[in-house]
């Protein structure tokens, strides 16, 4: 199926067709209004909510003033960064003033002080950059969207932990200051998706030990059996976030399930405890905790052979 195209109403109008034309188009689902003088050539069903908030994005900024500035789950969009539980209904916008934000149907305008170094282009599009963005959703979203958001962040290398502080002393006085702080302290790009980011505030919580993300285990001989999600050095566990029920519309294959079970197999013959988990285990957090504290126990009278090296933050 042909993808969605954006098209503006003075576009149609150039290449000929009429207003009456649009309308019989959008009457009969051929195309979709996607907001006022913005259609989509095809219907959009199969976009996605960030699809569909690119799009809506773009489309508004063709229509908004350069003095408007996208940003907040807009911004993080276009930047390409993880939005994983954010609302994406509304395109947001941020002024640079104190006042004067408003709220519609389809956009959010903020206002707030805003430095020429928090803004940038990203296809001609005025934007917050990286860090203001990270910032501003860590000051106004929940804790678990926050981390997500701002581990993608890190991991692609769009911003950096220096950035982030330095954008976090300029937002002080600003509300969720002290959400953002806390959000700030957590971050960690090694996270290899939201899935392991969620298994990370689900540790913490619980109360074991900070584990080592995507460390590496050798045998003695210097074989890496393998890259791990969680490594647990002092309580001889190592956690690992199966995300493939989220990320694959098939089942894995047979020659993947063997390669991961004999990855396991290699890591438990050095004496390591290997707990698995998947998306239900994390709506399912107690349950997941007492299988990982019945590991720990086992994991109290095994030996263990090889080594781990850490893997540094990006």
């Amino acid at each position: 199926m042909e993808a969605p195209q954006l098209i503006s109403r003075q576009q149609a109008l150039a290449s000929g067709l009429s207003d009456k034309t649009l309308h019989r188009l959008c009457r009969t689902g051929k195309w979709q209004r996607l907001r006022a003088g913005h259609y989509l050539s095809a219907p959009g069903s199969g976009l996605g909510a960030t699809g569909r908030h690119l799009l809506m994005t773009l489309a508004t900024a063709e229509s908004t003033s350069d003095s408007a500035v996208t940003s907040h789950c807009s911004a993080a969009v276009l930047h390409g960064m993880t939005t994983w539980g954010i609302p994406l209904d509304r395109v947001h916008l941020t002024r640079n003033r104190i006042n004067g934000g408003r709220l519609s149907r389809r956009v959010v305008v903020h206002s707030a002080r805003m430095e020429p170094d928090e803004i940038t282009l990203v296809d001609d599009i005025r934007v917050t950059t990286p860090a203001r963005t990270v910032l501003d959703i860590a000051r106004s979203e929940g804790f678990e969207q926050s981390v997500a958001l701002g581990d993608s962040a890190l991991r692609q290398g769009l911003t950096t932990t220096a950035e982030l502080r330095e954008h976090l002393r300029r937002a002080r006085r600003r509300p969720g200051c002290r959400r953002a702080a806390l959000v700030l302290d957590f971050l960690d790009g090694r996270s290899a998706n939201v899935g392991v980011s969620l298994s990370r505030i689900l540790l913490h919580r619980a109360g074991l030990p900070a584990p080592e993300v995507q460390a590496r285990v050798f045998s003695d001989d210097e074989i890496c059996v393998g890259r791990v999600d969680f490594l647990f050095p002092d309580l001889g566990v190592i956690g690992e976030f199966d995300g493939s029920e989220h990320r694959r519309a098939e089942p894995p294959t047979a020659r993947v399930v063997t390669a991961e079970n004999v990855r396991a197999d290699r890591l438990r013959a050095l004496g390591w405890v290997v707990v698995r988990w998947t998306w239900g285990d994390l709506s399912a957090p107690a349950q997941l905790t007492d299988r990982l504290r019945a590991a720990i126990r086992t994991a109290a009278v095994h030996h263990r052979a090889g080594y781990w090296t850490p893997t540094p933050e990006p």
